[in-house]
């Protein structure tokens, strides 16, 4: 998956989401994706380039991709 499709997924899921849950789903799809976005060296910052979100969003997908080497997602 390439940085532009994933800053696309980005943007989706938290345009998506109510208000009180947008930084919730930044850390879950951090948690989804972050296995390939640490495989392909991708970093939070060109996502988050990507999806056209707030520069303060880097630190939250950091949190998230961090997460997804302690999470199990089913």
């Amino acid at each position: 998956m390439s940085i532009n499709e994933l800053g696309n997924e980005l943007k989706e899921m938290y345009n998506n989401s109510e208000n009180k849950e947008r930084v919730v789903n930044i850390h879950l799809f951090g948690i989804i994706w972050g296995e390939i976005i640490l495989k392909n060296n991708y970093t939070s910052k060109e996502i988050i380039n990507a999806s056209g979100l707030k520069k303060s969003y880097i630190t939250e997908l950091n949190k998230g991709i961090k997460l997804s080497n302690r999470v199990i997602v089913k």
